[in-house]
């Protein structure tokens, strides 16, 4: 009797090593599927191999860095699109994308089920299932950590460590280091573990994979020029760069420089805080570089109906609702206003710190002959005059009628 055939979205890490073997043991046949997003510090064969070692039917990776830069990183960087205006969205970007790997697979290999080891405390089981959902909306989804005998079985990453150890499963969590981390080109999260307390300084917890520490970092500044055409990263220092060479080089040039930590408290779509550290630093200089080439380059009006805006998608991808009908209509709408996003910006890199040193764009908007201090010019101080008597109409007129005690 043939089993029921089941794609797993797997890291290798702690969660889905002990999946392979607890859904063998539910009696499926277990298809394990590695979406290459660029991870830095992943051994792809050593996952892949252990893989096989603990039984999956198969191990296949899916390079998806490319897509993952060019239609889902750089389109949010458009929009300037921070959670709680700090977090650059590095993991909600990437798993939409690993939704729509893993339902390929799963159309591949015939799966009844997309199985992922997401918690149901956090946010990436809404991030998988409303993606895979609008995707495919009779798709079944195993979530086993929704499961109560799974989490019987394995009530905390205690239970499953010991399991790992009695197995001969390696994995990167450990007892004195038990914190989680999940990585891709953009960036690496850490959480969990030590990190609950939030008075543990988390900095001093994480064994960092992409950036040196700020007091590490050389004692010379470093510059770097970036180039944009219609808002997207197109040349670095002159050279033309894919946006995976983009990202992947600024992460080495930022991140030995100390560029791009943060440690947050956030708030979670299900409705709890939870305590966060992070590291992008490529894309930390993006977001800068970006968005002095917006100052030169679009106009105010324009400028702050996009800053409104920006909370709502980046609350969006947060949440993983990517694939919908008002996403879409956000992502048209970004790529009109960023049309005339170009021409170059050179950043300066130094001890965790990464500042704009040069704006140069044929689109610019800046026209210094208007903006002088000094005197001449087409501008005519004198308009001024009419101006600001219309503009204060209104107010003098409530000032007459209700007067303010001053």
């Amino acid at each position: 009797m043939s089993k029921d055939k089941v794609v797993l979205a797997y890291s290798g890490g702690l969660d889905t090593s002990v999946l392979v073997g607890w859904l063998q043991d539910k009696g499926y046949e277990v298809h394990c599927l590695y979406v290459d997003l660029g991870q830095p510090c992943e051994d792809r064969k050593a996952i892949m191999q252990k893989a096989v070692d603990i039984g999956a039917a198969s191990a296949e990776i899916a390079d998806v860095r490319e897509e993952l830069c060019s239609d889902f990183a750089f389109p949010v960087l458009q929009w300037q699109a921070k959670y709680e205006s700090i977090y650059l969205l590095g993991t909600s970007i990437a798993r939409p994308l690993i939704a729509k790997a893993c339902l390929q697979r799963a159309r591949e290999v015939g799966a009844v089920a997309f199985v992922h080891g997401a918690t149901g405390k956090g946010n990436d089981q809404c991030r998988f299932q409303l993606a895979a959902e609008a995707l495919d909306p009779t798709v079944k989804i195993i979530a086993p950590w929704r499961m109560k005998e799974f989490r019987d079985a394995y009530p905390g990453r205690t239970e499953m460590l010991a399991y790992c150890e009695e197995k001969n499963i390696p994995v990167k969590a450990t007892s004195s280091k038990p914190y989680s981390s999940d990585e891709n080109c953009l960036h690496i999260s850490y959480e969990a573990g030590k990190l609950e307390d939030p008075e543990v300084d988390g900095v001093s917890v994480i064994d960092f994979g992409m950036t040196v520490s700020p007091q590490d970092a050389p004692d010379k500044e470093e510059f770097v020029t970036i180039g944009f055409e219609a808002g997207i990263p197109v040349t670095l220092n002159g050279a033309s760069k894919s946006p995976l060479e983009m990202v992947t080089e600024l992460n080495e040039i930022a991140g030995r420089n100390g560029v791009g930590r943060i440690d947050m408290i956030e708030n979670r779509y299900v409705g709890m805080k939870s305590r966060g550290v992070y590291e992008a630093p490529g894309m930390t200089a993006l977001y800068t570089a970006h968005l002095a080439m917006e100052q030169m380059t679009l106009d105010r009006d324009l400028t702050h109906l996009r800053d409104r805006m920006s909370a709502e998608v980046a609350e969006m991808v947060y949440y993983g609702m990517w694939y919908c009908a008002k996403m879409d209509a956000l992502m048209a709408f970004i790529k009109e206003a960023q049309k005339p996003v170009s021409g170059e910006v050179k950043l300066s890199f130094y001890k965790g710190n990464c500042r704009v040193a040069g704006w140069k764009s044929s689109n610019s908007l800046y026209i210094d002959e208007i903006a002088s201090m000094e005197g001449g010019g087409t501008y005519n101080q004198d308009d001024a005059e009419g101006f600001l008597r219309i503009m204060g109409l209104p107010l003098r007129v409530q000032g007459s009628v209700r007067p303010r005690e001053w």
